[in-house]
């Protein structure tokens, strides 16, 4: 085995999961995450030595290959037959669990650019000129997204209490 092939190897299992949750949250679909990193993993071994920070390029092709396939057309998809997602819930965290999937389901609700700036941005921790280059775009475009798509999120998020 070369020492690319290892070097590869060794990245992909120490990155596999965080790539997939990040699919996930941009998505937000696990079998359309899978594909995406499925997708996204062979154009990063190819040009791994020519990259200098291989972190960086896989997230961008990761965000951009699940973006690509929220685009994919309905007949191309396949679909689970519920989109409720398996409760899992740890015995003290079901506060958390709650919190989670509220939050999951208002990102669902944005734009598929505007949920890849905010995970980008705030889960994934990179600043708007990191955000621009990952997505291509200006860095106006990042802030615009940020904006609009923390309002919407405010603005999803205290509908249910609103009625109160």
């Amino acid at each position: 085995m070369s020492d690319r092939e290892t070097q590869f190897r060794e990245f992909v299992a120490a990155r596999m999961e965080s790539l997939r949750g990040l699919a996930y949250l941009t998505c937000g679909d696990w079998q359309l995450a899978e594909d995406a990193v499925l997708a996204a993993l062979p154009r990063l071994y190819v040009k791994w030595n020519r990259i200098d920070n291989h972190d960086a390029y896989a997230r961008t092709a990761v965000v951009r290959a699940a973006i690509d396939e929220t685009r994919r057309p309905w007949w191309r998809r396949e679909r689970s037959h519920s989109d409720a997602l398996p409760e899992r819930a740890e015995p003290d965290a079901t506060h958390a669990v709650h919190d989670r999937l509220h939050l999951r389901a208002a990102l669902d609700r944005l734009p598929v650019r505007q949920r890849a700036v905010l995970v980008l941005r705030f889960l994934e921790g990179l600043s708007v000129q990191q955000t621009a280059a990952a997505l291509k775009c200006p860095e106006g475009t990042v802030k615009v997204y940020t904006a609009r798509g923390l309002a919407a999120l405010r603005q999803i998020l205290e509908a249910p209490y609103a009625n109160r």
